[in-house]
């Protein structure tokens, strides 16, 4: 009884490290794409196209809903590869060195 306690303490205390590590390097990746989008000018070019979308429709007539389904395309397209690569590689790399986590 006492062996399976200590077992599944150590089970649980691993699943929390292994949750705080993937959180982590969530939080991480997340800014990192922040810092790129902004240096690269991604952030301005969305901002210009929103204008651009709110100045045709009408600002009475576009909905908070409306410009974020008019504008992911185009924000989508606008990630430079380099950018993409770079966040790509760094998961891969973060999966191999806790695959047996």
């Amino acid at each position: 009884m006492v062996v399976s306690k200590m077992n599944k303490d150590v089970q649980v205390r691993a699943a929390i490290n292994q949750t705080l590590i993937e959180k982590l390097e969530k939080e991480n990746s997340s800014e990192l794409l922040r810092a790129k989008l902004i240096e690269c000018g991604w952030k301005d070019q969305l901002k210009a196209h929103c204008k651009e979308v709110i100045k045709e429709k009408g600002l009475e007539h576009v909905t908070v809903d409306d410009l974020v389904a008019e504008v992911t395309p185009k924000g989508r397209a606008l990630v430079p590869a380099s950018v993409k690569k770079e966040l790509l590689q760094r998961t891969r790399t973060f999966l191999a060195q806790h695959a047996s986590l």
